[in-house]
Parts: structure tokens; sequence; C-alpha cells
């Protein structure tokens, strides 16, 4: 389906045309995809990127805090002057600020250390700013502890039960753990689970410090008194305000539809970040035996598991209430289908200043809709709505995001496709994740926006692709491991971002794209400007390319005769999926269930994508019945009970992992019930998978009723 005839379309703009524009200057304007595109990729300017960032992280903006607000005003205003339809739309959630965080070293006597040490380096402009917030752990209970402590590697369930082996019993004391490998809630799930009094978070060198290269200022690698912060909140069971599962926390919501904080779902042991500064007189001073050689960080003594003698007192004052949070929503209504919408989004709050994490998002939001509204100016009207979300309270366990999409549940049956930003630009590694039938899509968008590296992002990926992955320096998780294959990996969503409530939650399909490099300032005082203009992007060339990627895909869904969907590809990844299951389970159980049904299901489901890809409408009727039966597949593999112990999550195919928290579980009801070596649960789960794909694929199939010939189907 061509997007428009060149006659209607000059007609459109001469009758939208203001006084002053001509009809030979309205005919000059795009009428095609690729003057859509060409117009479009002319847009981004790095000295306006430059000067939104400066704007944006000029001062630190914790979400709820008033500079918090002045972002959302300021990403308001320049939605509005983009020509969006825009809104601010606030929420009451429950989160903590610190009142009081202390680390102590109590013995043994004469090691002193009193933490959580100042963030500061040789230089940083930005570091002495007095509303900084002092390091803490979002959703950490308040808690008075002394203890002995005990060394639990990355605070996975491998590594306290590597513990018990060596019969270190951590119940009634103070682990601590470094970041990485999963998610830092899951770290503090699991110490509640072992009996442990406390936790400490520290980031080890090895990670994202001196092991990897010179520390910031002089290299991007964390410093010695760089801490990271983050929420420990059970995202990975319920993002969003805990005391509203599933509805929308908007003011004046009654406290009866509430859940009491006392009984959410909150984490119930104290938890606190630190330097490995701080850190390091702890690890030093643990005797006991020798931790196993694969525990071993970088700091320059042989670490010991315990307990002791290193003893700590932790005294966490957090105050609790509810606080504002701020959304902005901007929109361009569609021409031909504005009940069919493109979400595309970024969020927007920081743990301090958050050039990267998320200020290089918001930025080359902006910039794309920059794009966008000078598309409007030319005369353009987009085929499908355009919604815009700049989210608030990402950091604290996706909020804004979350808390929209459950306000909202209902209309979003109308959204094609959701397009996510996060830490956007921290090098010049472009990566990419989706649902598999979108992966092909975001290839295809790659190949029309030039990289700053020379040809296209494309080519660029793709030389990348080749060599070995770089390893995720931010302890989130999310960076996925892809073996390349015949052609440029694009990862699985797991979570950790403002994708989960859509995909997740909801079934919409989605991405998510960012520029990754050496970036060892995540969450800490440092992710500043001047680490950024360092480091990151020095010229603002990464961000141009960001917003082109992210404009593009926008661009691409609102003008589609036919949904860029290939399910076809999704069906042979979920049947890959099966078949590693199915070797899995034949190793856990004696006797393992059948596959077969839940292959056959996947087979079915590809066959349908493959089919459904080669019709040709014969009139707009059709069309849209197509539409409406790729648009829909994604919801059909929604769980109508969710997953088990998770019901939030309702996604058959992809959740966070609930040991990971962040990294993708692929058919997760099914994995994690072999995980569990429960074979009645991998029974009912294969079964609950089968449904879905035979949803899906049914969804896929229907078309064939409304005129598209049942042949197509066979």
């Amino acid at each position: 389906m061509k997007r428009f005839i060149l006659a209607c379309l000059c007609a459109a703009l001469i009758a939208i045309s203001g006084p002053g524009q001509s009809p030979a200057a309205a005919s000059r304007e795009p009428h095609t995809q690729a003057d859509l595109d060409k117009l479009f990729l002319g847009v981004p300017d790095p000295k306006v990127a430059e000067e939104d960032m400066r704007v944006l992280t000029a001062a630190p903006h914790i979400a709820g805090s008033p500079e918090d607000k002045k972002t959302a005003d300021f990403v308001a205003q320049k939605f509005r002057e983009a020509g969006l339809e825009t809104e601010i739309v606030e929420y009451k959630v429950w989160i903590n600020y610190p009142s009081e965080i202390s680390v102590d070293v109590v013995a043994p006597p004469g090691v002193k250390m009193h933490g959580p040490s100042r963030e500061r380096v040789n230089g940083d402009p930005y570091q002495d700013d007095p509303r900084i917030v002092m390091p803490y752990s979002g959703f950490s209970p308040s808690g008075d502890v002394e203890a002995e402590v005990v060394y639990a590697n990355y605070g996975r369930m491998e590594d306290f039960k590597r513990l018990e082996q060596m019969k270190i019993d951590v119940r009634g004391k103070i682990v601590i753990a470094r970041y990485g490998t999963n998610y830092r809630g899951v770290k503090a799930l699991l110490a509640q689970q072992f009996g442990a009094a406390g936790l400490l978070l520290y980031s080890d060198p090895l990670e994202d410090g001196y092991f990897k290269g010179d520390p910031y200022p002089k290299g991007p690698w964390r410093p010695a008194t760089g801490v990271q912060r983050g929420s420990i909140g059970y995202s990975f069971n319920l993002p969003g305000d805990p005391t509203t599962p599933g509805i929308a926390s908007v003011p004046g919501l009654p406290q009866s539809q509430r859940t009491p904080p006392p009984q959410a779902e909150m984490p119930k042991v104290p938890t606190t970040p630190l330097s490995w500064a701080d850190a390091e007189p702890i690890l030093k001073h643990l005797a006991g035996p020798e931790s196993p050689r694969d525990w071993q960080g970088a700091l320059p003594f042989t670490y010991h598991v315990g307990p002791g003698p290193a003893r700590v007192r932790m005294r966490l004052k957090q105050d609790y209430a509810y606080r504002s949070i701020w959304d902005v929503i901007g929109r361009v209504p569609g021409s031909v289908y504005p009940d069919e919408w493109v979400l595309a989004g970024n969020h927007r709050d920081a743990w301090v200043y958050g050039a990267v994490d998320p200020g290089s998002g918001t930025v080359a939001m902006l910039e794309a809709v920059r794009g966008i509204g000078r598309l409007l100016k030319a005369g353009w009207r987009p085929k499908r709505t355009i919604i815009f979300g700049s989210w608030d309270g990402e950091e604290h366990g996706l909020m804004g995001s979350t808390e929209w999409a459950e306000q909202h549940a209902k209309e979003l049956d109308r959204a094609v496709a959701y397009l996510n930003m996060d830490a956007a630009v921290a090098g010049a590694n472009f990566g990419a994740s989706a649902v598999p039938s979108l992966k092909q899509f975001l290839r295809d968008v790659t190949k029309a926006v030039p990289s700053p590296k020379g040809g296209t992002v494309y080519q660029a990926w793709r030389v990348a692709g080749e060599t070995p992955q770089q390893p995720d320096v931010t302890g989130s998780g999310r960076i996925p491991v892809v073996q390349l294959r015949a052609d440029v990996p694009v990862g699985d969503l797991g979570s950790g971002s403002d994708y989960t409530p859509f995909l997740q939650h909801l079934g919409i399909a989605s991405t998510d794209i960012a520029s990754s490099g050496s970036y060892g300032v995540y969450h800490s005082a440092f992710d500043d400007l001047a680490w950024f203009k360092r480091f990151a992007d020095p010229d603002f060339a990464y961000e141009q390319e960001m917003a082109r990627v992210f404009g593009l895909e926008v661009l691409r869904f609102a003008e589609a005769g036919a949904l860029p969907y290939d399910y076809e590809n999704y069906g042979k990844e979920i049947a890959a999926y099966i078949h590693t299951a199915q070797g899995r389970a034949e190793k856990t159980f004696t006797k393992p269930p059948s596959f077969d049904t839940a292959l056959e299901a996947a087979e079915r489901f590809a066959r349908a994508g493959a089919a459904i890809a080669q019709v040709q409408p014969k009139d707009a009727a059709e069309a849209a019945a197509v539409n409406r039966a790729l648009r829909e597949a994604e919801r059909a593999l929604l769980l109508p009970h969710g997953l088990p112990g998770r019901p939030w999550f309702r996604h058959a195919i992809y959740a966070p992992g609930h040991y990971t928290g962040y990294a993708a579980a692929v058919i997760p009801g099914v994995n994690e019930a072999i995980d569990a070596g429960d074979l009645a649960a991998t029974e009912q789960q294969l079964t609950a998978l089968t449904s879905a794909l035979t949803r899906a694929a049914s969804v896929l199939e229907r078309p064939s009723s409304r005129g598209v010939p049942a042949s197509n189907y066979k």
C-alpha cells in the first residue's frame, strides 16, 4: 500500500497550509516514505542536543524532587514547540528517600571505616552540589543492625548455596556482595530468604573499576569513591508502585484501594550500597575459608568468606512517603488510522545527574520529536497516532510507565508497538533488543541511518557483531549475550526498563535500542555532563545516530501500510527455546514430559506467520483485517492467569528471570518449573505455553475468514 498519492498529498497540504504558505511551497513538501526519511534524518543537530543535555543534567533530579518537576516542564515545553498535544500526568507513588545512612566497621580493633564516603575525584565540576542524594538503596527498609560479615560473591542463588556447602551460615549476619550478573533486588531477596540480617552491595573494581582501565577522571571507569545507587524493589515480581498492584496510583486514590505498605511486596532486609574504597577494609578483614577462586575480585588481597572477624554496624533511616512523579505525554493524532497508536518512550528521572542514564535517551528522544515537528510544520500528518512518553520514577521500579500503562490498559489495545530507549548513549557500540517479530524491522531501520563510523549503522553494527560482545559493566544485566548467526544479533527483552509493562503485562510488541561503551559511572554522582563529553559522545554524534534510529522506528510504524511484523521467525525462535528446554528437562527428570504438542504449536505459529506475510489484500477491509491480526498476535501470547507466583507478568515467551531480575528468561513458566525440578508444574506450563501459541496462530490465521484466500494458510 502506498503512503500517499502525490496529488492527494499536495491537495491536503494546500488545504491545511496557513496564511503566507503558497501552493508551490506546499508542493515541495515530503510525500513518500523516502522523502519523509530524508527530511527527518536531516533534523538532529549536535548543538541542540548538547544544549538539551546541559539543561536536563544541570541539577540532580531524583524522582519526585522539585528538580525532577523542572525536567518535566522542560520536556513538555519541547513537545509543545514541536507541535505535539502535550500533558503532564501526575501519579502519587510510595518511594523512599534516605534520612540517615551510615555503615561503620566496629571490629576488629583498630580498623576504621565510616561510610558511605563522599563521592569525590580531582576536578569534576559537579560533585559538590548539595542536592546530590547520598548513596542508598531504593525500597530498603530502615534498620539498625550490627553483626559479623559474610562475603557472598555476586549474591546469586548458586553463591548462597555454595556458602551452605562450605558450612558458612549467613543467618543473622551482614552479607556483603558485589554488583554484577543479576539485579540488585534479587540479591536482596536471596539475602532475605537465607536469613541475613543486612546486606551491603559494592562495586568491585573487577567489574567496572581500575581492572578495566583508568578510573575517572583520567579514564571512564569507576573511581574508588564511586557508588552505584539503585532500587532493590521486587520489580521482577511487580513493577510500579507496590501499594497499587494492577491499578494506577493516581492522586486522590482512596487508601482503601491501596495495599498498606507493611503488607506490600517490598524487601525486608536493610540494604545499602558502598564504594569499593569503603568495602575494602571490610573484605580485607574477613577470615574463614578462602573464597572460591572465581569469587576473587580485583582488590589487592585474597578474598575470604568469613564470618568475621570484620563486624559492621548498619544504621539506615528511610523516609517513605507518597510522592508525586510526573510523566510527560505528547501526542500527534493519526490522519488515517487514529485509533492505532505508535508508542515511544524514555525515562527522565535519575539517581543524580544521569547524563547517560537516562539523559542521553531523553536528548535523543527530544531530537526525534523535533524531527517529527519539522515534518508536521511541512504539512505532513502521520497515518497512525504517535504517542511519546517521558516516564518518571523508572529508577525506583518502572513507576511512571507502569502506572500509565495500568491506567490506560484498555485503550492500549490500540497500540501497534512500543519503542524504548533508556541509557541511549554510553559509547559507540550500537545494540538492540526486541521481540522476534521486530528484529528484522530494527535491522532494516538501521540500514537507512548513517553511522559516525562511516557507512550505515547496520554496517557498523554488523562489523561489531563479528567480534566478542562487550560485557555489561553497569551491573544491570541488561546487555544480552547473543551468538552471531546469519545477521547482526538482536537480543531478547528481559526487564529493567520501561518496555516491561507494555510487553510483559499488556502484550504490545516492543523494541529497545542503545549505544554502549566503557560506562564505569553507572548510577553514581559522576554520570554527569563532564564525564559524558569526555568519554561517551564528545561531539554528540551518537546522540544524532540514536535520535535518527529512534525516530525512523516511529515513522516507519506510523506510515506502514502492512505492519512490519515477522511472525515466521518468531515461531522459529520459540521452537528453538522449546528444543533447548526439552534437553534440560531430559537431564532433570527421570521421565521427562513430552514437548511434542508445544513444538507442534510453535511450528503452526511459524507457518501462520509465513502465510500472513504473503497475503496481498484486495481492499481496505482485508488490509485492516490483516493488520488487526498482526497487532493482536502478540497479545494472544499472554497467559490469562500470568506466571506462577507473579501473575502481573503475563507473557508466555519473555519475562525477567526470577533469579536474574533483568536478563530475559525465555518460555519462563516452563524453564523455571524445570529449574525447580517440579515435573507437575513443568507439564502445566507446557500446556499453558501450547495454549498461548495456539491462540496466537489462530489469530494470524483469522484473516482467511474475512476474504483472504484460505489456501494461504495451508
